[in-house]
């Protein structure tokens, strides 16, 4: 396991990190039983992970409390994060601080390691940054928070519109986004202000399943205008994993992610320690060759012109 440092937290954590949430919640929702789920994040701990994200919205801080119970707790560092807006509303500071009190009760610590306003709309956060932030510097100063960070809504702003806002601010000491092979653009509006200001920066959204069924990815990048040199036209990113690349596109996608500039951790969630042991493989592999970039990069150029 590679191990680096989140930005200015100064938290030495692995390139790679367990996602609590997802379509799998650590297997919850695809048929694994709480004890599996529990089992898992202990085995993530053994693979060397030190960094686990959860959040109130997943409903897998009891299981992450459970896991890390009884001295697993100095193994890992607990991200967790607080929904800031949903069918009910904006959240005031009152449900902030109390949901904090409520996630370390699950969390079953007196402390976490990072917590996030979750989920911010471009649209919410002015009200985010002026009205809870200070409630989470507050909850930093009493020794519940140690660092605060905020987290994007990833497939409802492609071009990060929100984050570009909070950068500009520079008061948030960690930041989630996502990033990658089909939608790179966090490489141009957000990473590299995140390395000036030295901001940590977890990877979320690696991978996808739908990124390993060559007819779903060809049939999304064909909607828009391709390269007609060299491009399989059933398989538009197979050359990633045929001439000499990766050992398969899941691969192929988590190095592209570790080895991006500006990204500290990758996030892999994932309710099956196989899926996990081989991300881990996956990120301790060296870079992806610079013609195999080189291509990808001219690919999704064309494909989405605003995203590269």
């Amino acid at each position: 396991m590679d191990y680096t440092i989140l930005g200015r937290t100064g938290l030495r954590v692995s390139v790679i990190g367990l996602g609590c949430g997802g379509p799998s919640r650590l297997g919850t929702l695809t048929g694994r039983t709480e004890e599996e789920a529990i089992a898992l994040v202990r085995q993530a701990l053994d693979l060397g992970v030190t960094l686990i994200d959860t959040a109130e919205l997943y409903e897998t801080e009891s299981i992450v409390g459970r896991a890390l119970e009884g001295g697993g707790r100095e193994g890992g560092d607990l991200s967790t994060k607080k929904t800031v807006f949903d069918e009910q509303g904006i959240r005031s500071v009152e449900d902030v601080r109390r949901g904090l009190e409520e996630s370390l009760k699950r969390l079953r610590t007196d402390r976490v390691d990072i917590y996030h306003a979750h989920g911010v709309r471009s649209e919410h956060y002015a009200y985010v940054r002026d009205a809870l932030l200070p409630c989470l510097e507050a909850l930093r100063r009493e020794g519940k928070v140690r660092f605060v960070g905020i987290t994007e809504r990833f497939s409802d702003d492609p071009h990060h519109a929100m984050l570009s806002q909070a950068i500009e601010d520079d008061r948030w000491d960690v930041i989630m986004v996502g990033f990658n092979f089909l939608n790179p653009s966090a490489r141009r509006y957000i990473l590299p202000k995140a390395m000036q200001r030295n901001v940590g920066v977890l990877n979320m959204i690696a991978f996808r399943r739908g990124f390993s069924r060559p007819e779903r990815l060809a049939q999304r990048l064909w909607e828009r205008r391709l390269p007609s040199d060299g491009v399989d036209p059933n398989d538009p990113l197979g050359f990633l994993v045929r001439e000499g690349g990766a050992d398969s596109l899941a691969e192929a996608a988590y190095r592209f992610c570790r080895w991006e500039p500006g990204v500290h951790v990758v996030l892999s969630g994932t309710g099956d320690l196989q899926h996990l042991e081989a991300n881990a493989a996956s990120v301790a592999k060296p870079p992806l060759s610079e013609g195999h970039l080189r291509r990808h990069e001219a690919l999704i150029r064309a494909a989405f012109p605003d995203l590269i």
